[in-house]
């Protein structure tokens, strides 16, 4: 019954939160942001990221959003830029020319929120959470909403933790 009461609870909030999200948390969103952690509705094949650095937003000219990171996959150090272009909808956002929607959702635990993505990758549907934070310690507070929110999505609990890196370095930590 508890957790069926967190559940609501945290679904309830995130509608709440989701029409009540202004630009001027967009603006906040500006700087730097640990991944701490990520989950899908389904496996990715051939990815293998072993760490990221922290992320980077920038809030564009008329309120799109540029979202840089630099992740250590199979060896290898890739820097994926994106541009999140924004709605009409405050915190809802599309990237890659509309095929995904991207969602930004502040959790009530201070300095956190989501990144929700939903759409096409490599030609098939797919959810992605991302629990992003100001830094690096945990906040279980914001666990507990990110874990009970993939929980309301349907999406996978085994939640994958990245190892964070201050820089990337080929094949090193």
């Amino acid at each position: 019954m508890r957790a069926l009461l967190l559940t609501l609870g945290l679904v309830a909030s995130l509608q709440a939160q989701d029409t009540l999200v202004s630009d001027s948390w967009t603006e906040d969103v500006s700087g730097k942001w640990y991944l701490k952690a990520v989950t899908t509705d389904q496996d990715v094949p051939g990815k293998n990221q072993e760490s990221v650095t922290a992320m980077t937003f920038s809030v564009l000219e008329g309120g799109d959003l540029e979202a840089k990171v630099t992740s250590r996959v199979d060896g290898q150090c890739q820097e994926t830029s994106l541009v999140l272009e924004q709605t009409n909808d405050p915190g809802r956002y599309t990237a890659y020319g509309g095929k995904r929607e991207v969602l930004v959702l502040p959790l009530r635990a201070q300095d956190h929120f989501i990144l929700y993505c939903d759409g096409e990758l490599d030609g098939r549907q797919i959810r992605v959470a991302r629990l992003l934070g100001r830094n690096q310690e945990n906040s279980p507070e914001a666990w507990e909403e990110f874990t009970e929110f993939a929980k309301a999505k349907g999406l996978n609990l085994e939640i994958f933790r990245p190892l964070q890196s201050e820089t990337c370095s080929p094949g090193g930590n």
